[in-house]
């Protein structure tokens, strides 16, 4: 189903951004940067208010157990913040990765110091419930577990609710990175169980970067005064700064809040996340079914393909060169991302941002170009990738 009528193309003759963040925007939300704003300043504060309980109402909170705490910085910056401060000096975490970003999280609580199990999936397939109770059962050192919601790096979506059931059902905690989801896939806390999840500014609201936040439990955030391993990645002291004095502990992003803000009005005359959520769906569908018709493979099956992001295989024809393929399809406007998986050759093309399924079809019709001017005759992948993809994911 199309939607009713295409968006405006992109200012100046910018390309499209078909990355998971930062991606194409709204002119409205860059129009929003165009004023300064004093950080102390009265109204700079109320933006801040209106952030966080925006933020919060989004994530379904009715009852006032939760809070949002931006933090300044890059999506990696806040997912820090969150173990640093969530997860106690004493604290063991089992870490659930199919991906790059659940590896980071891994390489993170290396960092902290902070005891770490890892459950690793590979590529293709995602961590799952009763695998994730045989772990705890198997360790009741383990404290908290941190999940993936969208992990990018491959595009699969996690089944976030089976996964919190099996950690609440054993006693434990259970941390989100939702970076790459929230905003457009269905994370509310009266469904899903969670003490903190974190977010980003660049993802599904269609903001800029700049800052992300942690919708986080009241009791369970108090509770972690002394915890952190940073003085400036503090989630605490952040949440109990703002809470006394309206402000940022340190110099906050002002125009890309005021961007964000731009972009959380865009989102709820959207329809909420069901609406961003529809629209990024049908990006995904149309693509795939284009992409598939030219010939390409995806790297993960349909139950698993989110509508954040897809990775396709390079085609096997030695005339596929990824460089050169991303040089065209950036010369039609239209700006890819590499692969990022660790077994096969890849590239990626992302659903999000301002952007609707009259422009994915123009992407796939670029794609098919682009294919004939490089002599590519077919761009099925190589039998070896398959092979591998159906040994993993059996």
């Amino acid at each position: 189903m199309s939607s009713a009528a295409p968006f405006p193309a992109p200012r100046l003759g910018e390309p499209y951004l078909l990355t998971p963040g930062p991606l194409t925007t709204a002119f409205e939300v860059k129009e929003a940067m165009l004023r300064d704003w004093g950080s102390w300043d009265a109204d700079f504060r109320a933006m801040t208010k209106s952030l966080r309980d925006q933020i919060v109402a989004l994530a379904g909170d009715r009852k006032g157990d939760f809070t949002c705490v931006p933090m300044q910085g890059s999506g990696s910056f806040c997912v820090e913040a969150m173990l640093g401060t969530f997860v106690p000096k004493g604290g063991k975490v089992l870490v659930l990765a199919n991906g790059a970003y659940g590896l980071r999280a891994a390489e993170t609580m290396r960092y902290l110091g902070r005891a770490h199990t890892l459950i690793d999936k590979g590529d293709y397939m995602p961590p799952r419930g009763d695998e994730v109770a045989a772990a705890l059962d198997a360790d009741p050192a383990i404290s908290h577990v941190i999940a993936i919601h969208c992990e990018t790096s491959s595009g699969i979506l996690n089944p976030v609710a089976e996964i919190s059931e099996a950690v609440y059902s054993r006693g434990r905690k259970l941390l989100i990175d939702s970076m790459s989801a929230f905003g457009a896939l269905p994370l509310d806390v009266t469904d899903i169980r969670y003490e903190a999840m974190v977010s980003s500014a660049n993802k599904c609201i269609e903001g800029v970067p700049g800052f992300g936040f942690v919708v986080a439990r009241r009791s369970e955030l108090e509770a972690c005064k002394g915890n952190s391993h940073s003085l400036a990645l503090d989630l605490h002291a952040q949440w109990a700064y703002m809470e006394k004095t309206g402000q940022w502990r340190y110099t906050p992003p002002t125009h890309v809040v005021a961007a964000f803000l731009e972009a959380l009005r865009l989102h709820a005359a959207e329809g909420g996340v069901a609406g961003r959520g529809a629209r990024y769906a049908r990006n995904r569908d149309v693509m795939v079914a284009g992409m598939r018709g030219l010939g390409f493979e995806t790297l993960l099956k349909d139950r698993w393909l989110s509508p954040i992001i897809v990775t396709f295989f390079c085609p096997a024809d030695p005339k596929f060169v990824f460089a050169d393929f991303y040089e065209r399809m950036k010369a039609k406007g239209f700006i890819i991302y590499p692969g990022k998986l660790t077994v096969v050759d890849s590239f990626r093309i992302g659903c999000i941002g301002r952007m609707d399924d009259h422009v994915m079809r123009k992407v796939v019709a670029a794609a098919g170009e682009a294919l004939v001017e490089m002599g590519v005759t077919s761009a099925a992948p190589p039998e070896a990738a398959l092979a591998e993809r159906a040994k993993l994911a059996a």
